[in-house]
This record gives C-alpha cells, structure tokens and sequence, in this order.
C-alpha cells in the first residue's frame, strides 16, 4: 500500500532533477515556477503525513483559495464566493469527520448556494449566480476526495503534474492538430505524450491501475479544458496572478480536480 513515507523520496528527487533541468534551461520562468514548487511540495507533504487531519487542512485551504479565484472569474458577489466557500468547507470536514454524511451536505450546500440569488429577488443576474454558484460546488468539493485518498491523491497530484508539463513542451516540439478550440496551444502529440509520462509515473510509484489510469490519461486533459473553458467565458488569461509563474492556484490543480472525479468514479 501507497503511503506518504514511501512517496516522500520521488518527491525530493523529482524536485531535485526539476530543479537541475530548470538551471540548465536558464529560462527564468521555468526558475520561478520551480521555486513555488519548492516551498510548496514540502508543506503539502508535511501535511499528508498527518493522516486525515492533514489532508483536511489543505483541502480546506485549498478549496478557499480557488473559490476565490473562481469567483472572481465568474464575478461572483462577496456573499455569494462566502456561501460558497462555506459550502466547499462542509464537504471536507464531513468527508473527514462523518464520512456518511457527504452527499447531505453537498445538497444543504446547493441549497445555501441556491437561496442567495433567490431570496434577493434578482431576476437580472439570478441565474447566472445560481448556475455559476452551483458549478463552482460541484467542481470544487471534489477536493473533499484528498481526505479518504490521502498518499493515492497525493501519487495522483504528481502523476497528473508530470503529464501537464510533459504535454506542455511536447505539443510544443511535436506540434500537429490541435486538442480543442478551447485551448489552442495544446496538442494531440502533447497529451497522448504527457499521458504516457503520467502512466510511467504511477508505475515508477507503485500505483497503477486502471482507475488511476483513466484518472491521468482522461480525467487531467479534461480538467484542463474546463477550465479552459471557464477562462475563455471570463475571457480571462489565469485564474489569479498571485502564484509565482503559474498565475494562480486554480491554474495548477485544474487537471487535478477532475482527475479526482474520475477516480471516484470508478471506485
């Protein structure tokens, strides 16, 4: 079985031969990104290592900072990004503390999500708030899954990490047809690439299997281009512009977020 301690050494050396490739490139880009990488790879581990807890802390955190950015992509108002993120809160902590209670609260969390735009009679932007709002909880509670998935979320944050940036760099050396008009920049070459890379990665970490599998190779690129999609609607070029190099939080964990799903899914 999969667990934090055994996952901790390929971390450091994916970071230590992240960063050797980075100084080679002498692109400064690369440099920051690898920085943010640096700091923040540690921490997340730390975390993880704490069981349950742990794993409940960063999906809090990280569920509060992405629905910032994503309200802020889909201009939602103060109250309705606070109901929101309260709503996103409430999965997590009952996903760590009443397991069995998950899918009640997602729907008192629709709910709460719903009685904003309702109560205040706005028949202006009402369901645009409501269908932005209801997006953004089923889209984010997903994170609620790094608590019963703990070191497999986290094998499944790097194998999806390393099919991004392979997908990235070979799109761009292989070119050809494009994925999707939704991201023009990224290419069948590069995601068939970056998928092959994801599945060597799980199996370098003892964690392949065929949900995992489909995980990378399905639920990553389409993650990507939901997000993409919502960027494009917000006609926005990053979530945020906080994150050294990578624009913001919701930037990075994009492929993620689905992936996540797709896992659940299939059990």
């Amino acid at each position: 079985m999969i667990t934090v301690a055994s996952l901790a050494p390929y971390l450091g050396g994916a970071l230590a031969l992240g960063g050797i490739a980075v100084v080679a490139s002498r692109r400064r880009e690369l440099m920051v990104r690898w920085c943010a990488w640096a700091a923040g790879v540690p921490l997340v581990t730390c975390a993880f290592w704490l069981g349950r807890p742990g794993a409940a802390a960063v999906a809090v955190a990280v569920g509060l900072i992405a629905v910032t950015e994503f309200g802020g992509l889909m201009r939602l108002g103060r109250a309705d990004r606070v109901v929101l993120g309260a709503a996103v809160t409430g999965v997590v902590t009952a996903a760590w503390l009443a397991p069995g209670q998950v899918l009640r609260v997602v729907a008192i969390g629709a709910l709460a999500v719903a009685a904003g735009p309702l109560l205040a009679g706005d028949a202006d932007h009402g369901l645009r708030r409501l269908c932005a709002g209801l997006l953004g909880l089923a889209w984010l509670s997903v994170l609620a899954a790094l608590v019963p998935l703990g070191a497999s979320a986290l094998a499944l944050f790097v194998a999806v990490s390393i099919a991004d940036i392979v997908a990235y760099f070979a799109g761009r050396g292989l070119g050809g047809p494009r994925l999707s008009p939704l991201s023009p920049a990224k290419r069948w070459s590069g995601t068939l690439t970056g998928s092959a890379a994801g599945l060597g990665a799980l199996a370098v970490l003892s964690t392949l299997s065929w949900p995992m599998a489909v995980a990378v190779t399905v639920g990553g690129p389409v993650g990507d281009l939901l997000e993409s999609m919502v960027k494009r609607g917000a006609q926005a070029k990053d979530a945020g512009r906080w994150l050294p190099g990578s624009g913001g939080l919701l930037d990075r964990i994009d492929s993620l977020l689905i992936a996540l799903a797709v896992l659940l899914v299939l059990g």
